[in-house]
């Protein structure tokens, strides 16, 4: 089966306001969506990039202002700064690869909940409470985030050594076949793509 391969990262507001589109789109093309976390604060430097608090002030408040006109235009609630936007996303994301791993979830739903538990709730999602409720809203044993640590470790690791080897180089971003497709307002062209 073909497949999207989903490069993101947790903590990302774009990631959020992505929502479950792309899981939508790999349901209506018939394809696989495979979800690969990673440090996004580690790529950046490794592909060009910056990270928020070394880009020039004008990149920052433009993106804000974009930020929140994409989150009026999707309809969704968006803080405009939020509460613990500098939490620790690798355990919610190890969270990902487990639930994946173990299967049977929704885990378009599990990225929706963390996100909008940052972005929209004012919640630290480093925290086991948060990902835990993540979970279980999501049809996972909330325990799935306690096995397996270490090899949610190293793929977490492996994936960012993935993305820099596939030229990715922000997130969201998706990959099929070798065809990249950067931002969730690319998903119609990622779409499209897929219908051929």
């Amino acid at each position: 089966m073909a497949q999207i391969e989903y490069f993101l990262a947790l903590q990302s507001p774009w990631v959020y306001l992505a929502g479950a589109r792309p899981a939508g789109i790999a349901a209506r093309q018939g394809v696989a969506l495979v979800y690969k976390p990673l440090d996004v604060a580690a790529l950046f430097p490794r592909t060009g990039g910056k990270v928020r608090t070394e880009r020039h002030p004008a990149r920052v408040s433009y993106a804000d202002e974009d930020r929140m006109r994409w989150a009026a235009k999707l309809g969704m609630k968006m803080a405009a700064d939020p509460l613990f936007r500098g939490a620790n996303p690798a355990p919610a994301a190890y969270a990902l690869i487990a639930a994946q791993a173990a299967g049977g979830g929704d885990l378009a739903g599990y990225v929706q909940a963390i996100g909008r538990a940052m972005w929209a709730e004012g919640k630290d999602i480093s925290e086991d409470e948060v990902i835990h409720a993540a979970l279980a809203e999501n049809g996972f044993d909330p325990k799935v985030a306690d096995r397996g640590m270490l090899m949610a470790a190293e793929t977490y690791a492996a994936n960012l050594e993935e993305a820099v080897s596939k030229g990715v180089f922000g997130v969201p971003f998706f990959v099929v076949d070798g065809v990249r497709f950067w931002g969730q307002d690319r998903l119609e062209d990622l779409e499209a793509h897929l219908a051929g």
